[in-house]
């Protein structure tokens, strides 16, 4: 009996780490119980700070429904989460001491992991926003991270969710760090959370825009699983250019934009002039993305990445409450990317720009290619025409269609003879008409999305 047993927790432990998280053989991808897992993410940094349980369970609930599999969401949040106490008045920590967590607190935000798990949703769990250790003109702090303490506080989490299989660790939140100094406690962290989990866990840093995303001071660090990038809030940055960089360099890493612009967000943080972002804006960075290497894509709202309600001050300018704004199309629109990289082996896609002959075109009206052993993606911004070279999938002839990103519907586009070089036109053109051209090997018979 006592055989049987150990033989039955042996048996729950080894299922237990085959659920967590992994890199894939090409260290381009990551892996869920050995499987392509695909980020579909959100940015909730205040969920767990000013969300009850019940409007957490509605927020979870939508997303999932949406076909989101990443919830990113901050535990020492950014908007005065030290000191401004969560929905049901519990404070982070005890007299704001980073070695004392408020167990009445955590307790809530297990809560949101576990349901969120309910509905297949991942969190990438942040221990912290950056203003923690570097208040600087636009965060409130106060500054209590230090090596020592945050080694104690990252510890401390990483034994309270070392077997959730749910977890994804962001550290930073929002900040460069400004020299050695801030480098160090960002590694205590990672490091203690590698040895808490035993290195079963991945991990990444959430930086500001910049060139190398993450990667510019931690590609090299042992805890340091993929890259991360913020692309920021102007409309058309070339972020595909910064992610497919990563894509090549060395030593190997996922790479992923973990805060393109939002949706309904001030354009460059200037509505008066620029306007706000659209549908249109937040879908054609998700694509343009995945197709230059990103394993995944994070959408963001300006009024959800807040929280924003009655109860709370409006930050930037928000237009809706976050319970609303759950349904702007931009968010109904990320299920679509999903079905589509999701139709194809997503193990197998590269980013390719030599497929196609207008392959140099600016952000607008961008047209970005990647493809697999037996099948092809091009993305045109604008729905403009382009030119598929000859030979750079298998197959003799290929099966074609149009993917649209606005509805996620399909458009037949016959077969062709890969032996040629063909040319496509989209069904439509112009801002805004953004199609995808998947051309798939005839002989491999896929199913038309």
């Amino acid at each position: 009996m006592k055989k049987y047993s150990l033989l039955i927790i042996f048996i729950a432990i080894a299922h237990l780490a085959s659920a967590q998280f992994s890199v894939s053989p090409d260290k381009h991808y990551i892996l869920k119980a050995g499987k392509p897992f695909f980020w579909m993410g959100d940015t909730a940094w205040e969920l767990f700070h000013r969300l009850n349980r019940e409007d957490a369970d509605k927020y979870l609930k939508k997303r999932s429904e949406q076909g989101f599999t990443v919830v990113q969401a901050v535990a020492l949040a950014e908007l005065d989460g030290i000191r401004d106490p969560n929905a049901y008045g519990e404070k982070p920590l005890i007299n704001e001491d980073l070695t004392k967590p408020n167990e009445k607190y955590f307790e809530h935000v297990d809560w949101i992991i576990n349901k969120a798990a309910e509905y297949g949703i991942s969190i990438g769990f942040l221990p912290t926003w950056a203003d923690k250790l570097d208040a600087g003109t636009w965060g409130k702090g106060p500054e209590i991270l230090n090596e020592k303490d945050a080694a104690v506080y990252a510890t401390w989490l990483a034994n309270r969710y070392k077997n959730k299989t749910n977890i994804i660790w962001i550290l930073g939140g929002d900040r460069q760090p400004r020299g050695e100094k801030d480098i160090a406690v960002w590694r205590v962290m990672g490091k203690a959370i590698m040895k808490v989990t035993g290195n079963k866990a991945i991990i990444t840093y959430h930086c500001q825009p910049n060139q190398l995303g993450s990667a510019e001071w931690f590609r090299n660090e042992d805890w340091f699983t993929f890259n991360m990038f913020q692309t920021g809030h102007c409309r058309d940055t070339p972020v595909y250019d910064r992610i497919n960089a990563s894509y090549n360099a060395t030593p190997t890493k996922p790479t992923i934009d973990g805060e393109p612009i939002y949706e309904d967000h001030p354009v460059c943080f200037n509505a008066k002039d620029l306007g706000t972002s659209s549908a249109y804006d937040v879908r054609k960075a998700a694509y343009l993305d995945l197709l230059s290497g990103a394993f995944g894509h994070t959408y963001g709202c300006h009024d959800i990445w807040q929280m924003y309600s009655a109860k709370h001050e409006p930050l930037n300018g928000p237009h809706m409450f976050w319970d609303e704004a759950v349904n702007l199309p931009g968010a109904n629109q990320m299920r679509h990317v999903r079905k589509l990289m999701e139709s194809h082996p997503m193990l197998d896609r590269v980013p390719d720009q030599s497929v196609i002959v207008e392959g140099n075109q600016p952000a607008p009206e961008r047209i970005q290619a990647a493809r697999g052993k037996d099948y092809l993606f091009v993305y045109s911004a604008e729905g403009r025409p382009f030119t598929v070279l000859a030979n750079k999938i298998s197959g003799s002839n290929l099966n074609a269609y149009w993917f649209n990103p606005r509805d996620g519907k399909t458009k037949d586009a016959g077969s062709v003879s890969n032996k040629q070089d063909n040319k496509f036109n989209p069904p439509s053109k112009g801002y805004g008409q953004d199609w995808v051209l998947v051309l798939d090997d005839a002989a491999k018979q896929y199913n038309k999305l």
